[in-house]
């Protein structure tokens, strides 16, 4: 089987690739920048731009099954370059899985399509997309998903995966920035304590996608349908971003910001941000203040019973593994640009 992982550059797909190496199957992928690291996994490394049709049409050649990993992340920037990379992208990989009878499509979504701002505790995949997006990102997200969704048929199956705030050695952009903000102590909690999340592992991330690959068939009991995925030990913020420092050795984070002061300084930066067309990220948006003050934990009986996904590493065992990366310095001690 020929399989094309889209961003295998990024952390998720990088660690897909090596998975799916080591099952045994002949790899492809395609990514906007260079990454001299998917030389050593010994497979097609292509470069382009998912945007550009004609790219994509060559990209896929000879593929039987597709993981759509690659995306624009972020919780700022013009609403443009997030369609082009999330929707426009998707529309062509869509197109092109038809013209030349790719059957099997699986999708990298985010819990975030769901995020209007509350709380989100125990939901489940019935959740409704909300009426109105805080972020290019999510909004581009779900119409994104909604395309993979609805392209379920008797000639392509389809799946999207929702799996929620991917962490683990070798992540180059969630644990760089905590353990960046924090050794210059500018990381501080908002709003009140106890508000649980579920983080998922890398490898428990990489699981479910093989999960989809094995089950994944036209007509299959989750072809056309998506499924949160975390690991399934929803604990409060405070405690996940306290192990991540214990694991970098850094000092705890104790120190607390109220929800109205975080989203009067957020508001104004990203005020201030757009008068003077300033390109990157404020430290403080809206969309982060949200997040951090809510809970997102879902209910994982779908998962399990359709999919067939348990997560294999526990989050103790996470802490301790991203612990030795990096006092063997495997982890980037920066954010990626």
């Amino acid at each position: 089987m020929t399989i094309m992982v889209t961003g295998g550059g990024g952390f998720l797909g990088f660690a897909l690739l090596k998975a799916l190496k080591a099952e045994g199957h002949k790899l492809k992928t395609i990514n906007r920048g260079f990454y001299p690291e998917l030389e050593t996994l010994g497979i097609e490394v292509l470069r382009g731009d998912l945007a550009d049709y004609a790219t994509v049409r060559a990209a896929l050649e000879g593929v039987d099954t597709l993981f759509h990993v690659a995306a624009k992340p972020g919780v700022w920037g013009p609403y443009a370059g997030y369609f082009d990379a999330n929707i426009k992208a998707t529309l062509n990989i869509l197109k092109v899985c038809r013209e030349l009878g790719i059957k099997k499509l699986i999708y990298t979504s985010s819990p975030s399509v769901t995020f209007g701002g509350f709380d989100q505790e125990n939901v489940d995949e019935s959740t409704p997309y909300p009426p109105q997006f805080m972020a290019a990102y999510p909004e581009t997200k779900a119409k994104a998903e909604q395309l993979v969704l609805e392209a379920n048929d008797d000639d392509l199956a389809t799946v999207s995966l929702r799996p929620h705030l991917i962490w683990g050695p070798g992540d180059r952009h969630l644990l760089p920035r905590i353990i960046d903000k924090a050794s210059k102590r500018r990381l501080r909690f908002i709003g009140k304590p106890g508000k649980k999340v579920d983080a998922v592992y890398i490898d428990n991330a990489v699981e479910a996608h093989l999960c989809a690959l094995k089950r994944l068939e036209i007509g299959s009991v989750i072809s056309g349908k998506v499924y949160f995925i975390g690991n399934n030990e929803p604990m409060p913020m405070d405690v996940i971003i306290n192990s991540i420092l214990e694991a970098a050795s850094l000092p705890q984070v104790t120190k607390r910001l109220s929800f109205r002061f975080a989203w009067t300084i957020a508001t104004l930066l990203e005020t201030f941000y757009t008068l003077f067309h300033i390109e990157s990220e404020p430290p403080l948006t809206r969309f982060m203040v949200a997040q951090l003050n809510t809970a997102h934990w879902y209910n994982p009986k779908a998962s399990q019973e359709e999919l067939g996904f348990y997560p294999k590493v526990t989050m103790s065992e996470g802490f301790a593994r991203l612990k030795q990366s990096l006092e063997q310095g495997r982890t980037p001690s920066k954010p990626s640009s």
